[in-house]
């Protein structure tokens, strides 16, 4: 990797003005008042995205963004591309640029695939030529031989998206700009996004510029990471260390958002026998806690609220990643066998001899059936949130790329 920087940023803001006149007469009268020097109070305001922002780029070098919502990724993602222009400080980019922001965004419906290649292509500097030689492999890439001469209005909405970034991804450039665009399409195109990515990364050595809410992934593919909060540099530095600040950003919003748990989005359906009234982890001492730290025992404490007598109750219980992907799942059969439940207050405890997760924030789903047929009467997802931290473990680079470490055994076969 070049040491020589190919982005540059310097103290550069971005501000947007919020609101406006409620009537054509306010706002004749706002416009006059500025000309005139005298303007009124407007019910418009000011929102800061970005705000004193410095870092450079160097050539070669894969730079990912993380941030909560509304840190003010995508704002710099468009500026560093030309789309939106600063408010204050300067970019300097030296190098054409590939914006993979808004995949698909100038496409034009009443134009045929085909022409909108040519089109799409000229726009992101493609010349002609360039574009006559990379067609056949567009349009393979975005599996469209069979309708690339159909006008595009008449494709599917993951059609169009595959058509936009296999145009994207063949521009020639020394810079890609990448924004949350790795989970487009179905399952098996977002599988050859992610081997795309990796060859301009890995065999052509792009200078990648990656923003994602797949911090995992971040943390694999970048050399270093820029972590953004209120559109400030909150942190930038050798990725573990910033994504491992970016999960204790998370853990915080999560206590500050109320008892480790976001109502927003948690999901639950009941029949009514069951009701859940807490899911808690607890740390050694037994107290409730909404951390805990990777390899060690802990224990999740389940109180439920039986309404009626209950026979074969069974609950299993599963950890998922805060996009829903199930991490793992365990049941209380045939450890805690509970042929009959009678009315009440009951309280369960889970015991994990030790935490498998690797540093990270997670959601907590539960399952509650009833009778040899296991016949759902509760189920929730995100009903409770908690963050594992590192503590004084040493974690492999490359073990980090997932969310569980295994427990092997290496040998030589003789």
């Amino acid at each position: 990797m070049s040491l020589h920087p190919v982005i540059e940023v310097q103290h550069l803001s971005k501000k947007f003005r919020i609101g406006s006149h409620t009537s054509l007469r306010e706002t004749l009268a706002q416009q006059w008042g500025r000309i005139s020097g005298s303007a009124s109070a407007s019910r418009s305001h000011e929102f800061t995205a970005l705000e004193d922002v410095n870092f450079s780029v160097a050539e070669g070098e894969v730079l990912g963004i993380i941030g909560h919502n509304g840190a003010g990724k995508s704002t710099l993602l468009k500026l560093l591309a030309g789309i939106s222009a600063p408010s204050s400080g300067t970019v300097r980019v030296r190098g054409k640029i590939a914006p993979l922001i808004e995949v698909g965004a100038g496409l034009v419906g009443e134009l045929t695939g085909r022409e909108n290649i040519f089109l799409n292509g000229t726009i992101l500097g493609m010349k002609r030529s360039e574009i006559v030689r990379k067609l056949d492999e567009i349009v393979a890439f975005a599996e469209l031989e069979s309708f690339i001469d159909t006008p595009l209005k008449r494709y599917s909405s993951g059609m169009q998206v595959r058509l936009g970034f296999a145009i994207a991804t063949a521009v020639d450039s020394k810079i890609v700009i990448v924004d949350e665009v790795l989970a487009v399409g179905d399952i098996a195109f977002q599988r050859k996004c992610y081997d795309r990515m990796q060859d301009l990364i890995y065999k052509q050595g792009r200078t990648i510029l990656f923003v994602s809410h797949n911090v995992k992934e971040i943390e694999r593919l970048s050399n270093r990471v820029l972590l953004l909060d209120h559109g400030r540099v909150a942190a930038l530095g050798e990725p573990e260390s910033v994504c491992n600040l970016y999960f204790e950003q998370s853990h915080r919003k999560i206590i500050e958002q109320g008892g480790g748990t976001d109502r927003r989005n948690t999901h639950v359906q009941a029949s009514g026998e069951v009701a859940l009234e807490s899911i808690e982890l607890l740390d050694a001492t037994g107290s409730a806690t909404d951390t805990t730290a990777y390899g060690r025992p802990c224990t999740f404490r389940i109180t439920l609220q039986i309404n009626e007598p209950i026979e074969q109750l069974e609950i299993e219980f599963g950890i998922h990643t805060m996009e829903s992907l199930r991490l793992t799942t365990c049941t209380s059969l045939p450890a805690l066998p509970l042929p009959q439940v009678q009315a009440g207050r009951h309280v369960f405890h889970c015991q994990l001899k030790r935490m498998p997760l690797l540093p990270g924030v997670y959601g907590v789903r539960m399952h509650v059936g009833v009778g040899v047929a296991n016949h759902g009467v509760y189920y929730g997802e995100h009903l409770a949130r908690f963050a594992v931290r590192a503590d004084e473990v040493s974690i492999a680079p490359v073990v980090r790329q997932g969310y569980v470490e295994l427990e092997t055994a290496w040998f030589a076969a003789s």
